[in-house]
């Protein structure tokens, strides 16, 4: 049977450096009533779905991102001319509660093909188009999970492997033995948010309470890219 991993909690007063561990678990800055708003607006967008990722089409949300944009804990970690590109709803609830294995984020969305060796996995979803462009742009990504929600430590949180993210790309056998021997689960409070590398390792387990539990997946990156790939308007 597979070995269980040693999980740990990390909450807000548990100091981390994203350059260090790829992950940093950032104190409430939204008040409860913003919360809500903004989980309605998701679910009312999303059409009940989870998983949208065209949510920055939604002005509080887009303004939201410019809000998080500017927090005085992300300054420095972000390209000067970084902008928020992506935002997905993830929303565990009664009737749909489910687990991630782990993995990284490997790929973005962009607006169209581009003939480079160095860029693959293409695919479409939600009718935009990614692909896994190189390490060298996952570097300068960085991605907020905005907790909209209390009882963060039994809705199935983020669990991270930390330092992952300084081994670069990994084939999914090394993912698989790297979270097997240690994880961190990330417990923000409310209105707070987990900061986080793509490249770190991480994964959700289902939620052991019925209460809901739903997050806003922001990623944020250089307004300009290499390689001729441009941003797909998401926005």
């Amino acid at each position: 049977m597979p070995r269980e991993p040693e999980l740990r909690t990390a909450h807000p007063a548990v100091f981390t450096t994203l350059d260090m561990d790829g992950y940093r678990v950032l104190p409430a800055f939204l008040r409860p009533d913003e919360c809500e708003r903004l989980a309605s607006i998701a679910a009312g967008f999303a059409n009940g779905r989870a998983g949208s990722r065209q949510l920055l089409r939604h002005a509080a949300i887009s303004e939201t991102a410019a809000r998080i944009r500017a927090l005085p804990q992300l300054a420095g970690l972000l390209p000067d001319d970084a902008i928020a590109v992506q935002c997905t709803l993830f929303a565990k609830t009664r009737d749909s509660n489910w687990s991630v294995t782990p993995h990284q984020d490997l790929g973005i969305p962009v607006d169209a093909y581009v003939e480079s060796p160095e860029c693959t996995g293409w695919s479409r979803k939600d009718s935009a188009l990614f692909v896994q462009p190189p390490d060298s742009i996952l570097d300068t990504l960085l991605a907020i999970r905005l907790q909209l929600d209390d009882h963060a430590a039994d809705t199935g949180p983020l669990e991270v492997v930390p330092e992952s993210h300084r081994l670069g790309r990994l084939k999914s056998a090394d993912v698989a033995e790297r979270a097997s021997n240690r994880r961190i689960a990330c417990i923000p409070q409310r209105g707070g948010a987990v900061a986080l590398r793509p490249l770190t390792i991480h994964a959700s387990s289902k939620a052991t309470s019925p209460l809901p539990r739903r997050v806003l997946h922001i990623l944020f990156g250089p307004r300009d890219l290499p390689l001729g790939l441009r941003w797909a308007a998401m926005a």
